[in-house]
């Protein structure tokens, strides 16, 4: 699978970022198959793929194109893609001879959960080496939603998918496998990177063409306060500057795929139960390696709040790649001034001319607008009411249409 360097169908100008609150049946069902087993899995089938059919037709009716399945198959955003390759396994924290040593303290949301005494109980680690089994579970969210939709449309059903480094990142060094299995993070990389390379190709052979891949680590590389504490790590083997360009490299050999593969890649600062968020920082550190290094087609930003920084690391964006900004907050209710997003999009366009000494009109072909994150990253949800989620939903639609289309 080739990785080619022009922009693969580059993204509607209106976007959101994969999960959507989930209606009270599905969650009251899921619990009574998961948590009361009370229910079977395969009664919460027909309740999944009816609410789905819902989230669909509303997506639509909202104006967009792009279009997920609002992760209402998963209870939480990274799915099982992990979980279920060879070689991974979830064990108990302390039958399995682990205890919290494995995490890092300072990794943002290790230290929030740590800080609350909310110890995990499991932990997910490779106790062999890792394989793809040849079985996508997410291949069956897309099957469905391909009943849904013209066979000419299947394109623009987008499936979302766990970062690489998920797990690697809150683990300590040469904490994410077992002792014995892997001799060092290359060769830890190298198994995990066939293993996406399995994935992507599956997923390719059905008819996906839209994948975007949902990593709050490499965000994480933007915060003070986790910097000071890596740097403070002496078990750590490398500085952290160093460690994102490992990533960035892990990264790009997950990626490769073919031309007409998009893959975008959401930079997430938390969006836990209650829309709570675990890290802040600008995009400043990174943004010339990310943008210019790593082989995807669209960055999702999160610019809802200050602690994004501001728009000054997008004079770093090539014009082969797109970014989508996500000035539209879903952690809450309260409803954006649409004059005041559309011109902090423009603005955002001023940085992308500079840094590509092009018109501002020319710089606004390669951004694109949504809310900062999911609705729904947890089952739970974040703390905002479904008509709440539309009126974001259509004024996300509506700043589009006047920054691209000139509408009022």
């Amino acid at each position: 699978m080739a990785t080619a360097t022009a922009k693969r169908n580059p993204p509607f100008r209106a976007e959101h970022v994969g999960s959507l609150l989930r209606p009270k049946e599905l969650l009251e069902h899921r619990y009574a198959v998961f948590a009361d087993k009370t229910a079977t899995p395969e009664s919460l089938i027909p309740v999944e793929q009816a609410a789905i059919k819902d989230i669909v037709q509303l997506q639509k009716d909202c104006g967009f194109h792009a279009v997920t399945n609002g992760e209402f198959s998963r209870h939480q955003f990274w799915g099982t893609f992990f979980e279920t390759l060879n070689g991974m396994e979830e064990v108990n924290l302390r039958e399995g001879g682990y205890d919290q040593s494995i995490f890092r303290m300072y990794a943002p949301d290790v230290k929030s959960f740590m800080h609350e005494k909310k110890v995990p109980n499991q932990v997910t680690v490779a106790v062999s080496k890792i394989s793809h089994t040849g079985k996508s579970t997410l291949l069956p969210e897309f099957e469905y939603m391909k009943t849904l939709f013209p066979q000419e449309e299947w394109k623009h059903i987008k499936i979302t998918m766990a970062s690489p480094s998920w797990y690697h990142f809150r683990y300590g060094p040469k904490k994410a496998y077992a002792p014995g299995v892997y001799a060092n993070d290359v060769e830890y990389f190298a198994d995990v990177a066939a293993a996406y390379q399995v994935e992507l190709k599956i997923l390719y052979d059905a008819g996906v063409r839209n994948i975007q891949v949902d990593d709050p680590n490499l965000a994480y590389f933007c915060s003070e306060a986790m910097l000071e504490g890596w740097a403070a790590d002496k078990e750590n083997f490398q500085t952290a500057p160093k460690q994102f360009a490992a990533y960035v490299k892990f990264y790009n050999a997950c990626f490769k795929r073919p031309d007409d593969m998009h893959l975008g890649i959401h930079l997430c600062r938390g969006n836990y139960i209650g829309g709570r968020h675990f890290s802040e920082g600008a995009y400043d550190c990174i943004a010339r390696q990310l943008f210019t290094d790593l082989e995807v087609d669209t960055f999702y930003l999160e610019y809802d709040t200050p602690r994004a920084g501001g728009f000054e690391p997008l004079k770093y964006l090539p014009l082969s790649k797109n970014v989508v900004l996500g000035v539209v907050t879903s952690k809450h209710g309260g409803m954006e001034d649409k004059q005041q997003m559309v011109d902090r999009v423009l603005k955002a366009a001023e940085y992308v001319a500079e840094g590509n000494k092009v018109s501002k009109e020319e710089a606004l072909k390669v951004l694109c607008v949504s809310p900062q994150c999911g609705f729904g990253s947890h089952a739970e949800g974040n703390p905002i009411n479904h008509d709440d989620m539309v009126k974001k939903l259509k004024l996300v639609r509506a700043i589009a249409d006047q920054v691209w289309r000139g509408e009022p």
